[in-house]
C-alpha cells in the first residue's frame, strides 16, 4: 500500500499541551504535554488505569478536553476533516464479535469520512487493503466466522483502506495469538518503512520493541517518561532528576508487568 502523501519528520502528527481530562467526575489526564512527529513509531505505555488509552483518544479528538489543547497535523483536533488523515484501530472489545458483514464490507466501511460519503466503495482499494493484511482470499467471509486474529487484521485493513498518514492502534495484541502478533508487527514495520506515523497503546512491549522509536509512559494520568526505550540497559531506572521533576520510578518492563493480561 502506498502512503497517501509524503511525510515531513519535522511536522507534528499529534501535539497536546497542558491537557486535562475528566471522566465520570474523576481527573484522568493531568496537565499532559506530548508531541508525536510524523514518521515515528511511538508506544504509549503504562499500568492499567494510568490514562494511556485516554491520552490516545484525547490526541485523536475522540474525547473532549477539560483543559489544554490538542492538534492533529498542526490543526485543532476539532477541525472538520482533520481526522480523515487517521486510521484508527480500537481495542478488540470495542467492536462486536457479532458483526453481520463480510471482511470486504467491514473494510469498505473505513472509506466513510467526516467530509465524504462513498456511495460505492472503490473495489481496488478495499481489496488492496485486505491483501496487505494477508486476507485477500477471505474478502467474502463473514467476520463472525473468523478467528480473533483475523478479525483484528480486518479492522487494520479497515483503518488502512483510505491510506492514512497516521495509524493509531489501541492494544492491538490483546486476545490474539503469537502468530497474529508477528503478522501485525510485520505490517507495522512495512508501514513505518513507507513513512506512515504509527501510535500504539501497548500492554505487551515485546512484539514491537525493535520498531518503537520512542515511548511515552503514563502513570496516574501523567507522563512520567517520554523518550527512547532502554534498549542498552533495560533494567535502568530513574526517580527524581535535579530539576525536581518525577520521570520514571520503575523500569518500563516493570511498569508493563503491572498490567492484567486477559
Amino acid at each position: 500500500m502506498a502512503v497517501s502523501s509524503a511525510t515531513t519528520h519535522d511536522a507534528a502528527a499529534f501535539e497536546v499541551r497542558h491537557v486535562n481530562l475528566k471522566r465520570g467526575g474523576s481527573v484522568v489526564l493531568k496537565d499532559v504535554t506530548a508531541r508525536i512527529n510524523e514518521g515515528e513509531v511511538v508506544a504509549i505505555l503504562g499500568p492499567n488505569g494510568s490514562g494511556k488509552s485516554t491520552l490516545l483518544k484525547a490526541m485523536i479528538g475522540v474525547l473532549p478536553l477539560s483543559g489544554g489543547s490538542a492538534q492533529i497535523l498542526g490543526r485543532p483536533s476539532t477541525t472538520r476533516g482533520v481526522h480523515d488523515a487517521i486510521g484508527y484501530v480500537p481495542q478488540m472489545a470495542a467492536f462486536s464479535g457479532n458483526i453481520a458483514a463480510s471482511a470486504y464490507e467491514t473494510t469498505a466501511s473505513g472509506l466513510l469520512t467526516s467530509t465524504r460519503l462513498f456511495t460505492r466503495a472503490p473495489k481496488h482499494k478495499v481489496q488492496q487493503a485486505l491483501e496487505f493484511v494477508g486476507l485477500g482470499d477471505l474478502s467474502s467471509r463473514a467476520v463472525t466466522e473468523m478467528s480473533g486474529g483475523q478479525r483484528q487484521r480486518v479492522m487494520i485493513a479497515r483503518a488502512l483502506v483510505r491510506e492514512p498518514r497516521i495509524l493509531v492502534l489501541d492494544e492491538p495484541f490483546t486476545g490474539v495469538d503469537a502468530g497474529t502478533q508477528e503478522k501485525i508487527s510485520g505490517l507495522i514495520a512495512k508501514l513505518h518503512a513507507k513513512g506512515t506515523t504509527v501510535v500504539v497503546v501497548l500492554h505487551d512491549l515485546d512484539p514491537l520493541r525493535d520498531l518503537i522509536t520512542r515511548a511515552i509512559v503514563m502513570d496516574e494520568g501523567r507522563v512520567v517518561h517520554d523518550g527512547p526505550l532502554p534498549h542498552d540497559d533495560p533494567h535502568a531506572s530513574a526517580s527524581e532528576s535535579e530539576d525536581g521533576k518525577h520521570h520514571v520510578n520503575e523500569t518500563i518492563d516493570q511498569c508493563l508487568g503491572n498490567e492484567i493480561h486477559p
